[in-house]
């Protein structure tokens, strides 16, 4: 008998995911039953701009192939803001399950010409993204004992790549923060894990 995994009742914030990787997650997750909140921010890869099409467009489409979902733009980088998601999860379906940290920019660029900004912007998403929305969702599971997380690490933190001096050491750093988390959650019921996607060369 074939085993199917099944969401079904539970409920996910998946954080970038207007397109690529993190879109694949949402229609995945909702396709097998999950109640999805569809965020991103809307902008460039590089950050700037900002609108909920992106998020709407993959809500649209969840709920055209029968699933549950709600868009939402918040910036992952602002505590404020997620706050203001996980609230939105929790008053529109009760419960928070599952949370992908997959927002990401890129500044790339070599060292030597990189502006600190775009170092410490990079970081901003990724990593005190991931540790943003971790925050505001733990309780929550710690309470219900029941959690999953899955953090977006990347071949160039691992391996580095020219260019990525910014995107490395984020990638690499939410690799500690879960390896800590492991041994903090145990006991809750909340596991998290890593996605580590690279490039074909």
């Amino acid at each position: 008998k074939k085993m199917t995994i099944r969401f079904d009742n539970q409920v996910a914030i998946v954080t970038g995911a207007g397109n690529g990787l993190g879109r694949s997650h949402a229609l995945a997750l909702a396709s097998r039953g999950a109640k999805v909140v569809v965020n991103d921010f809307g902008g460039a890869r590089d950050g700037s701009g900002g609108s909920t099409l992106a998020a709407d467009a993959v809500v649209q489409l969840i709920k055209q192939n029968g699933g549950e979902a709600i868009a939402n733009a918040a910036n992952v980088a602002n505590y404020s803001d997620v706050e203001t998601l996980v609230k939105q999860a929790v008053d529109t379906w009760g419960r928070i399950d599952i949370l992908i940290n997959n927002a990401g920019i890129l500044r790339d660029k070599t060292f030597a010409k990189m502006d600190l900004v775009d170092f410490k912007t990079v970081m901003d998403v990724h990593l005190t993204g991931s540790v943003n929305c971790t925050k505001a969702v733990w309780d929550i599971m710690r309470e219900q004992q029941y959690g999953r997380i899955v953090m977006t690490t990347s071949s160039s933190g691992l391996y580095g790549n020219f260019g990525q001096s910014n995107y490395g050491a984020a990638k690499m750093a939410v690799v500690g923060f879960m390896n800590t988390l492991v041994l903090e959650g145990k006991k809750y019921n909340i596991h998290i894990n890593a996605l580590a996607p690279g490039v074909h060369k």
